[in-house]
């Protein structure tokens, strides 16, 4: 699937189940709301902290796919609310990044020495 498919699925979902999209600010909300979710269960799968149950750590990859899937819906919302052309958007945020970080990264000492470790 594409992105612009994505966007179309998103819209006709929306349109036929949602009955309407949530206003602009309402989503952002929720998309901050799904970042943490995410975050939460990357902190506990892939940092220092622990999930308090068992159950909870044994969910955790399907988790953070879910939680992944949910933070792309919301973001899919937003750009089809603000008219934003995620394929195009993508497509230049690719090129401002290979212009101003051409040889940002591959020169950045952090980066190597923690490859090594």
């Amino acid at each position: 699937m594409t992105l612009r498919e994505a966007q179309d699925q998103v819209d006709q979902w929306i349109k036929t189940y949602g009955v309407r999209y949530f206003h602009e600010l309402t989503n952002m909300g929720i998309l901050m709301e799904e970042v943490g979710e995410l975050s939460r269960h990357m902190v506990r799968t892939y940092g220092e902290q622990s999930y308090k149950h068992v159950d909870d750590q044994a969910q955790s990859g399907e988790s953070i796919r879910q939680e992944m899937a949910d933070v792309l819906w919301v973001l899919i919302c937003l750009a089809n609310q603000t008219g934003v052309d995620l394929t195009q958007a993508l497509q230049e945020s690719m090129e401002k990044k290979t212009v101003r970080d051409r040889n940002r990264h591959q020169n950045n000492e952090k980066l190597r020495t923690s490859e090594e470790d």
